[in-house]
């Protein structure tokens, strides 16, 4: 998890293949596509979700609805996809490292490994370190003298016990013998307002819904978690610049999944038409701004993807000794 490397496939293994010629492929969508989002309105999933959904509906023909379907640290949403027809009729879009953590810190209802195929990964984005705005500490150095010299004093809002956020937190103190206290919220966006608030001091959460937090000045950016500095902002130090934690990458890896056992031809058919999504020049400019770097595995490459993490994820949980009561 620590030595991610971002885009390890060919460029040509990732060009869009084309659609495929069996009559499933060519009947499908037939009817309403369902996109759950295990998280609240305002999380990055939910926010890529509302911003690709017209563009889908219009390429697929047919009517694609955005469900929030929250609770149990996303995997309710989860659930219900890995339970449903094997059709490609439902979705869930999240944040997969969320997913490939869970199997680590908790029971879950399904099989991560045997319960899904992947359609893509769709894209990547960089935690934020950010605090609220009236706490003394302006910078992330600040924030560790502050951390040391009060142990168990400083909290971080999560968007869930288990989660990338929460773990990329843990990694963080672990990795510089902090002790500090985590605060599970219901999502990203509920972490957000806490910190915003004043109620929590800090934060990681994935770029797209906190950045303009920052810039708005209802949260105060302290660092981003890649292993280069972000071109949207430019003026925050890396972690591993600021606090010295070396190979220290972690973020949001957005992507789609759907029950085990739908056709090739329909992942295909759905990975294409996402691929082009992305690719249209509004959605293109917008997933920049966002600071959403596009990946856009294919649905085998997805799944390869998906099982690397799991074991990477479980490493960290060992080393940071992480446990959810």
């Amino acid at each position: 998890m620590r030595r991610r490397q971002l885009f390890t496939v060919a460029a040509a293994t990732m060009a869009a293949p084309s659609i495929g010629t069996s009559a499933r492929a060519q009947s499908f969508p037939a009817k309403p596509i369902r996109i759950l989002i295990p998280y609240a309105p305002g999380g990055t999933s939910d926010i890529l979700a509302r911003l690709m959904q017209p563009h889908l509906q219009a390429a697929l023909g047919q009517s694609v609805v955005v469900e929030n379907r929250t609770g149990a640290n996303g995997n309710i949403a989860v659930d219900m996809v890995a339970k449903s027809a094997p059709d490609g009729y439902t979705l869930v879009l999240t944040d997969l490292g969320n997913l490939t953590i869970s199997p680590s810190v908790m029971k879950l209802p399904f099989d991560v490994a045997k319960d899904f195929n992947a359609v893509t990964v769709l894209a990547y984005t960089p935690h934020l370190l950010a605090a609220a705005p009236d706490r003394p500490y302006k910078t992330a150095a600040e924030l560790i003298a502050f951390a040391k010299a009060n142990p168990d004093k400083l909290n971080y809002a999560t968007a869930g016990l288990g989660s990338a956020p929460h773990l990329a937190g843990a990694l963080f103190a672990h990795s510089l013998g902090l002790k500090i206290t985590f605060i599970p919220m219901k999502g990203g966006a509920e972490a957000i307002q806490q910190v915003a608030g004043g109620h929590a001091d800090a934060l990681f959460n994935g770029m797209i819904a906190t950045l303009p937090h920052v810039k708005s000045g209802k949260l105060r950016g302290l660092a981003v978690s890649s292993a280069t500095r972000n071109e949207l902002a430019p003026e925050l130090p890396t972690v591993i610049e600021a606090a010295g934690i070396k190979d220290f990458v972690t973020g949001s890896w957005q992507g789609f999944l759907a029950a085990k056992g739908t056709p090739p031809e329909v992942l295909e058919r759905l990975y294409v038409e996402i691929d082009k999504t992305t690719k249209i020049p509004e959605v293109a400019a917008r997933l920049k701004e966002l600071g959403a770097e596009p990946v856009l595995y294919k649905p085998a490459q997805s799944d390869t993807w998906r099982a690397r993490e799991v074991e990477n994820w479980a490493k960290v949980v060992k080393d940071t000794g992480i446990k959810l009561e």
